[in-house]
């Protein structure tokens, strides 16, 4: 895709000779000739790059850098001026310039300067993209298994992710889903970034401008514009996280941008092309919501191009070995303590166990067990401690939260939603009611756990 580059610059002659180099070279350009022009343009569409002269028929270029920076600050600016002025450099750098360039102007040098702003700002999107975040749970580089079912998925990523189609990867919660997704664009051959978003740890109001950005003054608070997920994931993938919890007006926004492959930011008018790869996932059945009429189908077909299912760990309990081993070596690492030899009666539990959190879940027993280890092995009774309710407390979900973790698979099948409403509930009985720390085990939002809540009629009884 072709970067689109302003040219502010009075002297016309100059100016289009610039723009014919550019154009030459791949760009799609537009020229304006004074500050007036130029941000009416900035206004109504978006530049990879702006080449700013510093005199200007009515104000200048620092000037001129200083508005562009309060409407986008984002906005890459390399200024040219006849000037040989060192403070006046230092103050455009200051004032958020790219770069500094001085005339008469050398094209063949100035392309290098213009490449070499793009590139910076292409690392520096990735290097954003990413940030780990707080969230930033258990296998993120790596899927780790040897199990029939985990070798099957491990196919199915080496025969989509150069395919460049939309994938929807299933799963319950914890299994992994974003691993999956990573391994995907780190196998694609995209050169873009890998930029994640959690459909439902964000609330419905601001969602929209997390994926699509905004203008200034698109609503209170937005003083300046900002780039969207979708900017931010151009020639990369962008991973809808829990993608079962977007509202329908958004919905059909995106259902729009995945046919058209355009969108416009909040508050804007200009249509933004988008190249981004989209992976989504969720650990709902999509066409039984959209049978329920909370999801529209033609969205379901559009992200359900290739579709991946990640299996729940009771399926694949040959992996729990390598999965225990691989966790307890990182969590060590994280609290500062080393790491503890399994015993075989504690490994016997753990792949007896029906594990309604999964991989998560594990990860979080692991971490519990190993900062109340007072040995260097890991026992059945460490791992006791995350199967019994706080002293003096009644279970209201029945007597399956004083079971042994061995009996788990005793209990009668349940359905999707009985699982969930009951592993949800026992880690709120865990943390006494506290909803922070629940939405740390289970890892989810706050507004995420109110709407289970809510959805299940669950009691949080808080300590």
């Amino acid at each position: 895709m072709s970067k689109k580059l302003l040219i502010i610059e009075d002297d016309r002659s100059l100016n289009q000779m610039l723009q014919l180099h550019f154009e030459e070279s791949g760009f799609t350009v537009a020229g304006a000739f004074s500050c007036h022009e130029a941000l009416a343009l900035l206004k109504t569409s978006a530049f990879d790059l702006v080449l700013l002269d510093q005199q200007l028929p009515d104000g200048t270029g620092l000037e001129l850098l200083t508005t562009i920076h309060a409407q986008d600050d984002h906005q890459s600016v390399i200024m040219m001026t006849g000037q040989h002025d060192l403070e006046l450099a230092i103050e455009a750098i200051k004032a958020g310039a790219a770069d500094f360039v001085h005339k008469p102007v050398k094209t063949e040098a100035l392309q290098l300067v213009a490449d070499r702003v793009l590139e910076n700002r292409r690392l520096a999107r990735e290097v954003e993209a990413l940030r780990p975040s707080d969230d930033d749970t258990l296998q993120q580089r790596e899927m780790i298994g040897r199990s029939a079912a985990m070798l099957q998925v491990s196919k199915e990523i080496a025969l989509c992710a150069g395919s460049g189609a939309p994938v929807h990867i299933s799963g319950e919660s914890g299994t992994g889903k974003e691993v999956v997704a990573r391994l995907i664009h780190a196998h694609s051959g995209l050169h873009g970034p890998f930029v994640p978003i959690n459909c439902a740890a964000i609330v419905d109001t601001l969602l929209e401008s997390e994926l699509f950005g905004h203008e200034k003054g698109a609503f209170t608070g937005a003083t300046s514009r900002k780039q969207g997920k979708f900017e931010l994931a151009q020639d990369g993938t962008l991973f809808l996280d829990e993608i079962g919890e977007l509202a329908q007006p958004l919905q059909a926004k995106l259902l729009r941008t995945l046919q058209e492959q355009v969108y416009e930011r909040v508050g804007g008018t200009q249509l933004i092309t988008t190249n981004a790869r989209v992976i989504s996932a969720t650990n709902r059945d999509l066409f039984a919501e959209a049978r329920a009429g909370r999801f529209r189908e033609d969205l379901v077909y559009r992200l359900k191009v290739v579709s991946i299912h990640m299996p729940p760990l009771r399926e694949r309990p040959e992996d729990i070995p390598l999965l225990t081993a691989a966790l307890m070596k990182k969590i060590a690492a994280k609290i500062h303590k080393p790491s503890l030899a399994v015993t075989d009666a504690a490994l016997a539990e753990l792949g007896a166990y029906h594990w309604p959190g999964n991989v998560r879940e594990l990860e979080n027993l692991l971490t519990q067990a190993m900062v109340h280890a007072r040995s260097g092995a890991l026992t059945p009774d460490l791992l006791l401690l995350q199967r019994q309710p706080p002293p003096g407390h009644s279970n209201n979900q029945g007597s399956q939260e004083n079971t042994p973790l061995a009996d788990m698979q005793q209990a009668p099948l349940k359905t999707m939603d009985e699982v969930e409403a009951w592993h949800i509930q026992r880690v709120l009985d865990h943390t006494g009611g506290h909803k922070g720390k629940s939405c740390e085990i289970l890892g989810i939002s706050r507004p995420a756990l109110d709407r289970k809540i809510k959805k299940y009629d669950l009691t949080v009884v808080q300590k």
